[in-house]
């Protein structure tokens, strides 16, 4: 279930503290976007696991930060 403050992290009910799951929102949103590529310089890259990265346009696959890469 989503709710207004936490969004995703509604899943976790009244666990956790309401800091924390609004931390765990802004990490995992910024995680779920498409980012910059290293490489070619265009957005498309997508996270396929912890630290491992997948660019649509040119096809790399590389490691980097675990939720999103590194400016």
């Amino acid at each position: 279930m989503k709710t207004k403050k936490v969004k995703a992290a509604g899943r976790f009910g009244s666990r956790y503290g309401t800091l924390v799951r609004k931390r765990i929102t802004l990490i995992e949103a910024k995680q779920r976007k498409k980012q910059k590529c290293p490489y070619c310089s265009r957005l498309g890259v997508k996270r396929l696991s912890k630290g491992i990265w997948h660019c649509l346009r040119c096809g790399k696959k590389f490691a980097s930060a675990a939720y999103y890469l590194n400016k």
